[in-house]
C-alpha cells in the first residue's frame, strides 16, 4: 500500500489550487460538455456540425446510417445540454453548434481533422 509522506505542506499552493477550483464555473461547463460528447454518435454529430456549419436530421441520418428517430434523440440531448441550437426553414429544421461551445470543442475537432487528413490517401 502506498502512503503519502510529506514533511511540509505548501499551504499557499493548496489554498491557491482550492480557490481556482471553487471559483471557476468552467469546470462544470467542461464536465457537462465531456459528458455529452462521451457518446460516439453525439461526438460525430458535433464534428459534422462543426465541419458543415449546419445539418438537418435527414442529412445526419444518411451520413451516419441511422434512423431519424435515433438521430433526433441525440440531437435532443445535445440541445437540452445547451450545445446546439436549431433554426426552422420551411418544414426542415437545421441544427448547428452554439458559438459559445465552439471554443471548447474546436481544439478536439482540430486534432480529429488533423488525424483524418493524414489517414486519407
Amino acid at each position: 500500500m502506498n502512503v503519502c509522506k510529506r514533511i511540509f505542506a505548501d499551504k499557499g499552493q493548496i489554498n491557491n489550487c482550492r480557490e481556482i477550483l471553487e471559483n471557476n464555473s468552467l469546470f462544470s461547463e467542461l464536465s457537462g460538455l465531456l459528458s455529452l460528447t462521451g457518446n460516439e454518435v453525439r461526438l460525430k454529430i458535433l464534428f459534422l456540425l462543426d465541419t458543415e456549419g449546419k445539418l438537418c436530421p435527414c442529412d445526419l441520418s444518411d451520413i451516419l446510417d441511422m434512423t431519424i428517430p435515433a438521430i433526433s434523440q441525440h440531437l435532443r440531448k445535445l440541445k437540452d445540454g445547451g450545445m446546439i441550437h436549431s433554426v426552422k426553414s420551411g418544414q426542415t429544421i437545421f441544427y448547428s453548434i452554439k458559438a459559445s461551445q465552439l471554443d471548447l470543442l474546436r481544439p478536439f475537432f482540430n486534432q480529429l481533422q488533423k488525424h483524418l487528413t493524414t489517414i486519407q490517401p
